[in-house]
């Protein structure tokens, strides 16, 4: 291996290593700061059971000047003002040597927390990059749905969206004139949302499912209605708000997105939540298929930081 490889090399693990700590920047300044805290107090601890000695020292040295000042008979060569100067050179001794007991633990634990506000500023300004992209992608999709409805039309557009494909499904019936069980196949549309995160069945892992599908259609509207007023009242609205409502499994994302009601400020959003309610199929374990409520959130996209 010549020389030029080897710098090579060198350079380039140097440029990974760098590129890691990067990254992972905010861990290590929260561990430091962390380890930096505890050190700090352990430190403050061992200096305060050396702070009695000198303390005890300065107090016989104040005990020792006020002395003075009481014995008339010193009083023609150690006047008053001499004591007052003393006390003041003693209290700044004793302030300094105090100082440079607790100083090293002192200048770790700003170190400390100047480590863990530091990562937390990174994180943030990591959160707003974040935050800023998925803007950008969630709005460049809203417009390319809305150019396939241009096209395509709404039919075209929920099947590429809910992955909804018509599928051959062998199911078992009854002949009305024989009443014997045959084999039948019948073609199903059948959703499958592998893609869109906010899309959500309501189906028995929810909470306030019940096998009645009216029930249930009128219960989603029901509740649709009362996410309505609440994001008039309060002015946003969580997803994670709604599926505390359906009883539906709350997510990191659903804690982050929502919907925002400002009719004047709030060009790029609906100023209204729409559960996307879809009666649909979807394909069951044994093969067959049976009725699903498809639902697909109209947020806005991130919220934190227009509320």
């Amino acid at each position: 291996m010549n020389k030029n490889e080897i710098v090579k090399k060198v350079s380039s693990t140097f440029g990974k290593v760098t590129v890691k700590l990067k990254k992972h920047s905010p861990e290590i300044l929260v561990v430091a700061g962390v380890v930096g805290t505890v050190a700090s107090t352990v430190i403050a601890c061992k200096a305060t059971t050396k702070l009695s000695s000198v303390l005890a020292e300065s107090k016989d040295n104040i005990d020792t000047i006020h002395k003075c000042m009481d014995d008339e008979s010193v009083a023609d060569r150690y006047s008053k003002e001499d004591a007052k100067k003393d006390l003041t050179i003693v209290y700044v001794q004793a302030g300094v040597k105090v100082a440079k007991l607790y100083a090293p633990a002192a200048i770790l634990g700003v170190v400390s927390i100047t480590s863990i506000v530091a990562s937390h500023n990174i994180l943030r300004k990591r959160n707003v990059a974040i935050a800023a992209a998925y803007a950008t992608v969630d709005k460049s999709f809203k417009e390319y749905r809305n150019r396939v409805v241009e096209r395509f039309g709404e039919d075209v557009d929920k099947e590429l969206r809910y992955n909804i494909k018509a599928k051959k499904i062998e199911e078992t019936v009854k002949d009305p004139e024989t009443g014997k069980e045959k084999k039948s196949k019948t073609t199903v549309d059948i959703a499958n949302p592998t893609v869109d995160d906010y899309a959500r069945f309501f189906d028995e892992t929810c909470k306030h499912y019940e096998e009645n599908m009216d029930y249930n259609l009128l219960l989603l509207k029901s509740q649709q209605a009362l996410a309505n007023d609440k994001l008039i009242a309060d002015g946003f609205l969580f997803l994670s708000d709604v599926y505390d409502m359906l009883g539906i499994t709350k997510t990191k994302m659903s804690q982050t997105v929502g919907w925002i009601y400002d009719p004047d400020g709030n060009p790029n959003g609906d100023n209204f939540v729409d559960f996307g309610v879809m009666v649909t199929h979807r394909e069951t374990e044994d093969g067959g298929y049976e009725d699903a409520i498809l639902m697909n959130f109209n947020v806005d996209g991130p919220i934190l930081d227009r509320i």
